[in-house]
C-alpha cells in the first residue's frame, strides 16, 4: 500500500502525529510517497499514493466553534475521485465536530473516505497507534 501525506501544523504536534503514523505504516511494508504541507502538497506523491491521509489542528474556542484549520486548502486540493482518503486532526481540550467537518470538506475533493481520527495532542504517541491500526484494518483486502 502507498501513501501520501498532507499536514497542517501550527506548533509541530500535527506533523509529529504524521510522522508518527508513516512510521507505524513503514513498519507494515507500506510506502510513504510523500509527506508534504497541505498548502504545498506534493502533487507527485497524491498520484502515486493509494491512500492520502490529510492531517490538520483543531481551532476555535475551547468549548464551542472548534473547526478544522486550512479546511478551504483542504478543499482546493487537486481532485482525488478514484482515491481513498482518511483524515486526522489534533487538538488541545475538545475537538468539537472538526474531525467530521474535515471528513466532509476531504469528500468533496471526490476522495473515497475510509475514516478518521481526532487525535488528543496529549496522547499522540497512543493516537498514532490507534489510527495507523484503523488504516490497516480498512485497508487489508486493498
Amino acid at each position: 500500500m502507498k501513501a501520501a501525506i498532507l499536514v497542517e501544523s501550527l506548533s509541530g504536534n500535527t506533523w509529529k502525529a504524521a510522522e508518527n503514523v508513516a512510521e507505524l505504516l513503514q513498519q507494515e511494508r507500506w510506502t510513504i510517497t510523500g509527506l508534504s504541507k497541505v498548502k504545498h502538497p506534493d502533487y507527485q506523491s497524491i498520484h502515486e499514493a493509494d491512500l492520502v491521509l490529510v492531517g490538520t489542528w483543531v481551532h476555535g474556542a475551547f468549548l464551542f466553534g472548534q473547526a478544522p484549520w486550512a479546511a478551504n486548502n483542504i478543499a482546493n486540493l487537486p481532485a482525488m475521485r478514484g482515491k481513498k482518503a482518511a483524515a486526522f486532526c489534533t487538538f488541545a481540550l475538545d475537538p468539537g465536530r472538526s474531525l467530521d467537518k474535515l471528513t466532509n470538506v476531504l469528500g468533496d475533493t471526490g476522495a473515497y473516505v475510509i475514516g478518521g481520527l481526532a487525535m488528543s495532542r496529549s496522547k499522540l504517541d497512543q493516537h498514532s497507534e490507534e489510527f495507523a491500526a484503523r488504516l490497516l484494518d480498512a485497508t487489508v483486502d486493498a
